[in-house]
């Protein structure tokens, strides 16, 4: 598929715009290192520097650049360990899942809460340090976390993939 046929149409204001294959680049570029200088960015491009900062501000502000981090090494950090936790409430309620899923966000072992279709409520990436540290964090946190009434916990043996990147229109992804 050509990049330049991929477009996102979105009506603003009474105005259409569309993301262009500049927008995509910018896109690609910013998600493959979001702490690239805007000079370089506009090299890489081609375009010039005040240009390419007002298309960065207006695809902050539309809301298709989320933020920037840095990705932190767990095994330096004593957080190696991946837990998957499948979670399964007491009640099938709006109410119950709103509230279940505010008592979550006030944990950073949760990395990631996932609302499920399908056997289980929501599945849950938590990191901790070890399977002790998992043991007094499932004792102490997610047992007691409104509405839980079943957990099943799977242990990541080994992490074969773990990216952010998104599928992006003209992105080429080279297997290491």
């Amino acid at each position: 598929m050509h990049m330049e046929a991929v477009l996102i149409m979105k009506k603003k204001a009474n105005a259409w715009y569309y993301l262009d294959r500049i927008d995509w680049k910018i896109l690609r570029e910013l998600q493959q290192n979001g702490r690239v200088t805007n000079l370089d960015l506009a090299n890489l491009v081609a375009l010039s520097p005040t240009a390419v900062l007002s298309r960065v501000q207006r695809l902050t502000r539309d809301g298709y650049i989320l933020g920037y981090e840095a990705r932190l090494n767990p095994r330096k950090l004593d957080a190696s360990m991946v837990i998957f936790a499948e979670i399964i409430l007491d009640r099938t309620t709006t109410n119950a899942f709103d509230i279940f899923s505010s008592a979550v966000q006030g944990h950073a072992e949760i990395q990631e809460c996932q609302m499920i279709s399908g056997d289980f409520d929501f599945l849950l990436k938590i990191r901790c340090a070890n399977m002790q540290g998992y043991r007094v964090f499932a004792e102490d946190v997610l047992w007691k976390l409104p509405g839980v009434c079943q957990t099943r916990s799977f242990i990541v043996m080994e992490e074969v993939k773990n990216t952010t990147n998104i599928n992006l229109p003209g992105s080429v992804y080279i297997s290491s």
